[in-house]
């Protein structure tokens, strides 16, 4: 199943770290951050969410839970989190579901053939309020995520679901956005009274807005 941007993200029930869960019912009003991992006691695995677990109340303040998936069954995930505590010094603080069979990774196409017929590859889903999928990002086994990039993305797609604004190459949170391009220069009037900076007739800067 190839999922794409502005589809309702699939619901499922699965066995987790947590107990059982029901992703949209875990979700609720909130927004998501649903990621795979290859494998439970793997170098790169163990490092990601051993970060993503020290890192978590960087997610809480924005409103987004989240929730990982291996491949492994829940005995072996019990076994991995100790080592996931160690390296990064904060204990699993999330729900990690565990997929012997595969249920969970088949519906989100987590599992590329050509790359590895059994494991899944680094997936990432972000899930808005609307239960509909915002952002998909795949990296291969071999190449760790980058926390910093998932906040950043995470912030703009606030931003911007929430504003009629777009973030340029390089944003960060707090640097001047793009007025959207849906927008006529009438109608961005109303929107920002306070005007902008036109570098291009297209290209308008403003303030990001609070």
């Amino acid at each position: 199943m190839t999922l794409r941007l502005g589809d309702v993200a699939p619901d499922f029930t699965a066995e987790t770290t947590e107990g059982t869960v029901s992703l949209h019912e875990y979700l609720g009003d909130s927004w998501g951050l649903l990621f795979s991992h290859p494998a439970d006691f793997t170098p790169v695995c163990t490092t990601e969410l051993g970060e993503l677990a020290k890192r978590k109340g960087e997610f809480d303040s924005r409103g987004v839970k989240l929730i990982g998936l291996s491949v492994d069954d829940i005995e072996s995930h019990k076994g991995w989190a100790p080592d996931i505590a160690d390296v990064k010094g904060t204990k699993l603080n999330f729900p990690l579901i565990a997929d012997p069979d595969r249920t969970v990774a088949t519906l989100y196409d987590m599992i590329h053939p050509a790359a590895n017929e059994k494991l899944t590859v680094r997936s990432v889903f972000v899930i808005g309020p609307d239960k509909k999928i915002k952002l998909t990002l795949t990296y291969p086994a071999s190449t760790g995520r980058n926390i910093d990039e998932l906040l950043r993305v995470l912030d703009s797609l606030q931003l911007t679901a929430k504003n009629s604004v777009a973030t340029p190459v390089d944003w960060k949170s707090g640097d001047d956005v793009i007025v959207g391009a849906s927008l006529s220069d009438e109608d961005a009037k109303a929107k920002f009274p306070e005007g902008w900076r036109a570098e291009k007739p297209y290209l308008r800067w403003v303030p990001q807005p609070k």
